[in-house]
């Protein structure tokens, strides 16, 4: 008990005499709480549970966002494929709107002939396929014959069709197990394909309504924005519409003339189906991009190849001519009507959408590219640039050349003016 009041009384010392110092008086805590417990117990922030759960929420949010997402992923693709292809179908159908027709039936009729047109040229290519497959498998038994005495020759070998027989045979336990593991296959490639025809139709069903209900599209998405912005949404569509279209029916016309050229050429070295493998070579050059060339010149090098190997080589040449011709001389005529877009920036955005979705995202690579570099040629600002030699080294030297050539031409005229 003494030394407790001694040490109260040391204490009211302590603050009398800070007291008459002038210093400030500590507060004084409540009686049962401690320096430490306001940082636990009740005196907890009242903002941190509500915080805690909030962030949960969110995070739980953030989580079945990120599930839907990826759930929708294929549907949000054959969205975006939908709307491209309406943005190609709609200037057909709004002429024949302008004519009188109703844009259900003008829509009906455009996607009758693109299916006559996708049909036609399945049919041409399957008869193609076929009878080259049951040619080759004729000849088979010949060709492997020839196979074998040019081993035979060349490394001097001993081989003869009877061993190839009993080395198949023997081997027959593999082949069955390969036969079993395609059968066992079947059921999955089956389900691939009925998967692939319900995308297919997924996609036209949705390309109808964008193209066929287009106005009121466009009028239902401007109803959610105000007035001031609605008119920028509608000049950004039709700069898409327009791109868009005009590639596509650039590509279209390319593919016809590249159809035509190459008809031509078939049927003089007398191809066997030179005009499907024309339709061929027109549609895989102009539709699928960076290896489209290289796919529609192989297949009629093959077919020339089983009838005269130099037929081959004149399609070859005729293939890498007209490509140039093309290049050159067709593309930028055509293209320059519509739009055109760089080779460098039509390969960049070709690796960019293969990336991004896949063979989806390389065909639909080149109008989306068109139709972004419409925007940034509409939208952004451009500058006069001054004359720097170090943005062309070479243009001084070039107007000094000009301005060389152009005097060398007035004194020619000069002299000849005077020896007259």
């Amino acid at each position: 008990m003494t030394s407790s009041t001694e040490a109260q009384n040391s204490d009211r010392s302590a603050r009398v005499a800070d007291e008459a110092a002038g210093a400030p008086p500590e507060p004084r805590l409540p009686e049962g709480e401690g320096p430490g417990s306001r940082l636990w117990g009740s005196g907890m922030p009242r903002w941190l549970p509500r915080a805690m759960v909030l962030a949960l929420v969110l995070v739980g949010l953030f989580q079945l966002a990120d599930w839907a997402f990826h759930q929708l992923i294929d549907l949000f693709v054959m969205l975006l494929v939908a709307f491209f292809l309406s943005l190609a179908l709609e200037p057909a159908v709004d002429r024949m709107a302008a004519r009188g027709v109703r844009r259900g039936v003008g829509t009906f009729l455009v996607f009758v002939a693109v299916g006559i047109a996708v049909i036609g040229f399945l049919a041409a290519l399957g008869t193609l396929l076929v009878d080259q497959v049951a040619k080759i498998a004729g000849d088979l038994p010949h060709l492997v014959d020839n196979l074998m005495n040019w081993v035979n020759q060349t490394f001097h070998q001993d081989l003869s069709l009877g061993e190839l027989q009993k080395k198949l045979l023997k081997d027959s336990g593999a082949i069955e197990n390969y036969a079993q593991q395609a059968a066992d296959n079947v059921w999955g490639v089956s389900s691939t394909v009925i998967g692939g025809l319900f995308q297919a139709f997924t996609v036209g069903l949705f390309t109808f309504y964008f193209t066929a209900e287009g106005p009121r599209v466009r009028r239902t998405v401007c109803s959610l924005l105000p007035p001031a912005k609605q008119g920028e949404v509608l000049r950004a569509w039709e700069i898409a519409l327009a791109k868009t279209g005009g590639y596509l029916y650039s590509r279209a016309l390319l593919a016809v003339v590249s159809a035509a050229g190459h008809w031509v050429m078939f049927a003089l070295l007398d191809l066997p189906y030179s005009a499907a493998l024309a339709v061929w070579v027109g549609v895989m050059s102009q539709f699928v991009p960076t290896i489209g060339t290289y796919l529609a010149g192989a297949l009629p090098v093959l077919v020339a190849l089983t009838v005269q190997p130099v037929d081959a080589l004149w399609v070859l040449v005729f293939v890498v001519v007209y490509q140039q011709v093309e290049n050159y001389l067709l593309h930028p005529r055509i293209t320059a009507k519509t739009v055109d877009v760089h080779p460098a920036v039509a390969f960049g955005a070709v690796i960019a959408g293969a990336a991004l979705l896949g063979a989806v995202g390389a065909l639909i690579a080149i109008p989306a590219a068109a139709t972004l570099q419409g925007f940034v040629g509409t939208y952004v600002r451009r500058y006069e640039v001054a004359t720097d030699p170090r943005i062309d080294r070479g243009e001084q030297r070039r107007a000094r050349r000009e301005l060389r050539r152009e005097a060398a031409r007035r004194l020619r005229r000069m002299v000849g003016g005077d020896g007259k």
